[in-house]
């Protein structure tokens, strides 16, 4: 993200709405990519991740240092990056139940469903 800092940051000359853009579609991306993994990451991983998703709405934002991370994600539109991979979590369980291979779905079983409600 410090290379981005330049685009993003407090001189840069770009609207909110164009920076909030280029995290969805740059940094957003990628951690997105290996999500459906991260359902059995321990949580303090999770935690440093999220750690620097702060950082970057702050950034983003130029807020005070002190401003409530859940009024950065609001005006943002964003959501936690718990909420994401619980989401990202379910979606893939329920397409390896769907799956045509019978391995799939004894994948997807009681395993799973564990693996889902530990996030």
């Amino acid at each position: 993200m410090y290379k981005l800092y330049w685009l993003v940051g407090l001189n840069s000359e770009l609207n909110l709405t164009s920076k909030r853009l280029l995290y969805i579609s740059i940094v957003k991306a990628i951690w997105i990519y290996g999500i459906q993994l991260w359902g059995c990451v321990i949580k303090s991983n999770i935690g440093k991740i999220q750690r620097c998703q702060r950082i970057t709405f702050h950034t983003i934002v130029a807020a005070y240092r002190y401003d409530k991370k859940d009024t950065i994600h609001r005006d943002l539109k964003m959501s936690s990056m718990q909420v994401e991979i619980t989401r990202f979590a379910r979606k893939h369980a329920r397409k390896l139940e769907l799956h045509k291979n019978m391995a799939a779905i004894q994948l997807a079983g009681h395993q799973m469903t564990e693996t889902i409600e530990a996030i």
